[in-house]
């Protein structure tokens, strides 16, 4: 068994601490340097989707009946990709109803 003074565990946890972050930042700066190494994109369900696009969950599916928007589904669940849908967004006619 060791026994470790009050100074030699504060320098051991000092150690191991530093060593995990120069690890992480080290990964970190890995990933960004890296561009072409995709991110995966959080999957918004249709609540989240609606908020961020500011309409009713009832335009929301009238959206996705009509192909206007694309969407996962992964059992009964349907899911989001926002760069996705704000991508197929500029292909709407905006000239649609009204005067």
């Amino acid at each position: 068994m060791i026994l470790l003074d009050q100074k030699a565990l504060k320098d051991c946890i000092r150690d191991a601490v530093r060593e995990e972050l120069h690890l992480f930042i080290t990964d970190v700066k890995k990933t960004a340097d890296n561009p072409q190494k995709p991110q995966t994109a959080k999957l918004l369900t249709k609540k989240e989707m609606a908020d961020e696009l500011d309409i009713s969950l009832v335009s929301l599916t009238e959206w996705m009946k009509q192909g206007r928007i694309p969407y996962r589904r992964m059992g009964k669940r349907i899911y989001f990709n926002k760069e996705d849908v704000m991508a197929s967004m500029t292909n709407f006619n905006h000239n649609r109803g009204g005067k």
